[in-house]
């Protein structure tokens, strides 16, 4: 009998296979969107915005450190998927198997550089007088931390790359429920306040990485890792880093736009920046709709892209664009309707609540034209030309994005500022989905030789 991961793969309907592959992760996502706003939400009660500004600083590092994890959560799922399609099971479980090794070591590295740079990193991150002693008690703590957040990263989406979306989203949600547990905890009643915010994060992640671990080590999972696979192989190596690395220096320059954003802003005083990050944080839930269905089109690309059935490959990716962008426009109208209320809920501060809002309200603008460029990267990573992809993101943060940010500053101040990224997203929506349209009339080629 088949087994019902393998048929939502190769034979469900394309928009039905989008969502149940979509929708789980989104899910996931969406815990992890909590996950980031508990923090937030537990340091705005201390009622201190140098607290509540550092929080944002740091999370960069969050970003990095998923990146980092990223070569072997999205270079390992998507060469474990084009295995799978092509009936290659060994081989996927091999890559599973050193992906596993691959975060151990990377963690590792992360940590101990981390804590010897630790100073000139919290500087480089925009902290300044009253938020650098909190930036670096947070960040010293993510360091440290690096082996969960990285583990519950990767692992969950090697978990993804075998259509086990549903295990995936209940490793995210046990973290989040982890982290909505311990951060009173630790901010009010052990009154650690910043740092025990850290400390409940690595906490929520550690329980989220056992999850995944125990998918594995009772096999609810189709593949395992195995002792018998520890030794590497160069050409698994080569597959993983090939789409991997790539897709980390999309996040990196992710990190890095988000770094010059918030340089920016902190010209604007500690209350803008946290503001700006409290919209942020805030816009995560709209980001990580189209992020998920993306990331969960992935497998479905990758399958059959190894299986060689062109055809659905490609309904696969016109019917991640039309979900990804129909679900956006109605987050997009929820965010200008409910923006004061949800700013709000982190700040009593008049300031902040008013900055953020007209924040918010700018930067749900992108949304109608994320999906189609997120389909676009994540159908290049899932069929092994990451270069494509990473084609996008330069356009996308160092061509338009970063050069945008310092002039639509310099030219009309912080509205300058919170208005670059939509118009950047409209441009790159219109070059990706030419690329797209290019890529499709190859498949269509292949088809018909």
């Amino acid at each position: 009998m088949e087994d019902k991961r393998i048929y939502t793969l190769a034979k469900e309907k394309p928009v039905a296979a989008v969502l149940k592959m979509g929708v789980p992760v989104t899910m996931g996502m969406m815990f992890m969107v909590v996950y980031n706003l508990v923090d937030t939400y537990f340091i705005g009660q201390l009622h201190d915005d140098a607290q509540l500004a550092a929080t944002n600083l740091a999370y960069p590092i969050m970003m990095i450190t998923i990146a980092i994890s990223g070569i072997v959560g999205n270079g390992g799922a998507s060469y474990i998927a084009r295995c799978m399609g092509a009936g290659r099971e060994d081989e996927a479980r091999h890559t599973l198997t050193i992906g596993f090794e691959m975060i151990a070591i990377g963690s590792l590295l992360m940590a101990v550089l981390g804590i010897l740079f630790l100073d000139p990193i919290v500087r480089i991150l925009g902290a300044k007088d009253a938020t650098v002693e909190y930036t670096k008690q947070y960040t010293a703590v993510m360091f440290l931390g690096s082996l969960f957040t990285m583990g519950n990263y990767a692992f969950g989406q090697l978990l993804r790359s075998e259509g086990s979306t549903t295990n995936s989203m209940v490793g995210m949600l046990t973290g989040t429920i982890m982290n909505i547990i311990l951060d009173p905890i630790f901010i009010f009643t052990l009154k650690l306040q910043i740092l025990g915010a850290a400390v409940a994060t690595i906490l929520g992640n550690a329980a989220g990485m056992a999850v995944f671990i125990y998918c594995y080590a009772s096999k609810k999972s189709l593949l395992q890792p195995s002792v018998k696979m520890l030794a590497f192989d160069k050409r698994i190596v080569g597959e993983i880093m090939w789409v991997g690395i790539p897709h980390t220096l999309e996040q990196f320059f992710s990190t890095a736009a988000m770094i010059v954003n918030n340089n920016l802003a902190a010209a604007y005083g500690e209350l803008t920046v946290a503001a700006m990050g409290i919209s942020g944080k805030i816009m995560s839930f709209g980001s990580y709709i189209y992020q998920g269905i993306a990331a969960g089109c992935q497998p479905l690309m990758g399958y059959n892209y190894g299986a060689g059935n062109f055809k659905r490959l490609r309904q696969m990716i016109k019917s991640g664009i039309a979900v990804t962008t129909l679900a956006e426009l109605g987050v997009m109208v929820i965010f200008g309707i409910g923006a004061p209320w949800f700013i709000g809920c982190f700040s009593i501060n008049p300031e902040v609540v008013s900055t953020g809002t007209v924040t918010l309200r700018a930067a749900m603008w992108m949304l109608p034209f994320v999906g189609s460029t997120a389909i676009a990267r994540n159908m290049y990573n899932s069929i092994g030309k990451p270069f494509y992809s990473f084609g996008i993101t330069v356009v996308r943060q160092i061509v338009l994005y970063i050069p945008m940010l310092i002039i639509f500053d310099h030219m009309w101040g912080y509205r300058g500022l919170i208005h670059a990224q939509p118009v950047e997203e409209a441009v790159c929506m219109v070059f990706s989905l030419i690329m797209v349209f290019v890529t499709l009339k190859m498949f269509e080629a292949k088809e018909e030789a």
